[in-house]
């Protein structure tokens, strides 16, 4: 997937569109889109083609529990076209493709994981986005099943930028509870229709995405950050961004790409182009704080897996048992 131009023209159109819908206009799935449902899912991918020759993937895997809900909403109502202007224009990042994954709570939730395609359009991506359940859900037990999204993207999505160009794609995933600590076999056999002999810890299936993705999870404010923070940077180190407001999702993820593809030489002079696109001082100060840390990893040299995701070593791991 992945096809067709992208208009910033006809996404603002998109926006304006809907100045006087509610929410519930927006977002009127009652449950999982059937074109969303995992089961039986094969590959989402993201293609290089003439009118694409370098595509970058980003997927955006949103938390839709009752907590995190409002995101989806800011991006269908003001940030989306917003990403892509800054990808686009302010950061010069060729041919982003864009996937929509939502997730919620596999132990309690109807529609614990739902995954778009990879698009290039305005109306494609805008249309997987709102196609989104916003279930509203969640456990109640600190914990959403954030960890099925790495295993989709190891085991289900293929990227020309990686296989082709031996570029990462990248993964946003927002978020304010703690992952569960193991893949289940049983949830994978209801979500996916898959069959897993064993249960999978979550620190292989990271290291499995985090070999073809970066992998960043954001926690929406300051606020939250206590109750999830310290788990995640076991797991993901420096590519955790503790924002200040959600509001800076988008901008904060734009500039990310920006400054891991060398696009920005940076953080001083990514905040300079954000400032110079319009966004005003309060909001940039904002992004430069949350991605202080990952900006001083970047000047370090430290690329690769992750601070903190456990590494493969010479004994076969239960991933490489399993899918090898």
């Amino acid at each position: 997937m992945g096809y067709g131009d992208y208009s910033h023209e006809a996404h603002d159109a998109l926006i304006a569109g809907r100045a006087t819908k509610s929410s519930a206009e927006v977002f009127s799935q009652q449950g999982c889109h059937p074109l969303m449902n995992p089961k039986g899912l094969r590959m989402r991918e993201a293609c290089d083609s003439a009118d694409h020759p370098e595509s970058t993937p980003i997927a955006f895997a949103l938390d839709v529990t009752g907590s995190m809900g409002h995101i989806p909403k800011l991006l269908a109502r003001q940030e989306l076209p917003k990403f892509m202007k800054l990808l686009k224009q302010v950061c010069q990042v060729p041919d982003p493709q864009i996937l929509f994954m939502a997730v919620g709570d596999a132990t309690s939730d109807q529609a614990p994981l739902q995954i778009g395609q990879f698009e290039s359009t305005a109306e494609l991506m805008d249309q997987w986005l709102t196609w989104s359940y916003l279930e509203g859900g969640g456990g109640g037990s600190n914990h959403e099943s954030y960890e099925l999204v790495f295993y989709t993207l190891a085991q289900h999505t293929s990227v020309d930028s990686f296989e082709k160009r031996g570029k990462k794609a990248y993964l946003f995933m927002t978020g304010d509870e703690l992952p569960y600590d193991l893949i289940s076999r049983h949830q994978v056999g209801t979500i996916f229709d898959e069959k897993l002999d064993e249960d999978l810890p979550i620190e292989e299936v990271i290291a499995a995405a985090a070999e073809s993705y970066h992998l960043f999870f954001l926690i929406p404010d300051l606020g939250r950050r206590a109750r999830c923070e310290t788990r995640w940077r076991q797991l993901l180190g420096d590519r955790v961004i503790c924002m200040e407001d959600a509001e800076d999702t988008c901008t904060v993820a734009a500039l990310i790409v920006a400054l891991t593809e060398g696009k920005v030489a940076s953080l001083d002079a990514g905040a300079q182009l954000l400032e110079g696109s319009g966004i005003g001082k309060e909001r940039v100060g904002a992004v430069v704080r949350a991605l202080s840390p990952y900006a001083e990893l970047l000047q370090i040299g430290a690329h690769g897996l992750p601070a903190g995701v456990v590494k493969r070593t010479d004994k076969p791991s239960w991933w490489t048992r399993l899918f090898a």
